[in-house]
Order: structure tokens, then C-alpha cells, then sequence
């Protein structure tokens, strides 16, 4: 008996499927940057995690926006590398608490989400584009330049001050 072909997937099932991972991802950081803001020493440091949680607020809304102009239910779908991301930074704070790299820790670990974030929204403004989805592109790319702008603030104060402390 011959195998079934499986059903050709298309460059809309990748869409749909990266934007269902970047939603959990979204999630995930709303829950996680509270507890990052709370262990940060650095006031500056807390005040961007916290400004940064009301973003993510609005890049969930902005996703739950997209799915809707795609007629798709908003879901999530578990992506593995934001909870590892995650992860990592619950050892730091564990690891590091009370220690003057814990901000430095910290920061990496917020940067490593940001960097992530950067690729899938920077990924999915293309297929958008491709799918002939403008309004969806032009959504994806305010948060992908909301990103981009967290990851120089945090770039800035790793520079100016965290990673001098920590050294």
C-alpha cells in the first residue's frame, strides 16, 4: 500500500504558524519581565524592563490585531526557544542574586529575547509583504522597530554602566 502525499504546505501555513510561536513567546516575556524588573538592581535597568512590559501589552494586542485582519484564531503555539531563553534567566537571578553581575546577567538575557524577537518579527514583515498583506506588514513592523529600539536602550546601558559594575 503507497504512503498518502502529505499536503503541500504553503508560505501562508508558515506565516500563521511563526505568528502562533512569536504570540506564546510574547506571553511568555509579559509573565517574565516583572520578575526581571524585580531582581535588577539598577533603577534604569528596572525602569526599561517595565516600560518594555507595557510594550509587550501592546505587541500582543497588535498580534491578536494581525490574526484577526488574517481571519485565523488567535493562538499560541509553544516555541522552545523563548522558554530556554527564559530559563537561562531564572538561573541568573538564582545564580546571581545579590552578586554585581546579576544586572549584567540580566541584560543579556533581556537582549537574547529581543534578538530573538527582531528575527521572527523581521521574518514575518517579509512574508507578509510576499502574501500581499500590507496593512499586516506595516502592524509587524511597528513592533519590530519597538523591539529594535529596546534592544538599543539595553545595548546603551550595558555600555554606559551594567557591565562596568559587573566588572
Amino acid at each position: 500500500m503507497a504512503a498518502r502525499p502529505k499536503t503541500q504546505k504553503t508560505l501562508e501555513d508558515l506565516f500563521y504558524e511563526t505568528l502562533k510561536d512569536i504570540h506564546f513567546a510574547e506571553k511568555q516575556i509579559l509573565r517574565a519581565l516583572p520578575k526581571m524588573a524585580k531582581a535588577a538592581d539598577s533603577e534604569d535597568l528596572r525602569k526599561a524592563f517595565e516600560t518594555h512590559r507595557d510594550e509587550t501589552e501592546g505587541h500582543i494586542e497588535r498580534l491578536v490585531q494581525i490574526f484577526e485582519l488574517i481571519e485565523k484564531p488567535a493562538r499560541t503555539k509553544t516555541c522552545d526557544a523563548v522558554l530556554g531563553i527564559v530559563e537561562e534567566g531564572k538561573e541568573v537571578m538564582e545564580d546571581f542574586e545579590g552578586s554585581e553581575a546579576l544586572d549584567a546577567g540580566l541584560l543579556a538575557g533581556a537582549q537574547a529575547v529581543e534578538h530573538y524577537e527582531i528575527s521572527r518579527y523581521g521574518t514575518l514583515k517579509t512574508w507578509a509583504s510576499q502574501l500581499g498583506l500590507r496593512d499586516v506588514a506595516e502592524l509587524l513592523d511597528k513592533t519590530l522597530q519597538e523591539e529594535k529600539k529596546t534592544d538599543d536602550l539595553l545595548s546603551q546601558l550595558a555600555k554606559q554602566a551594567i557591565n562596568r559594575k559587573a566588572a
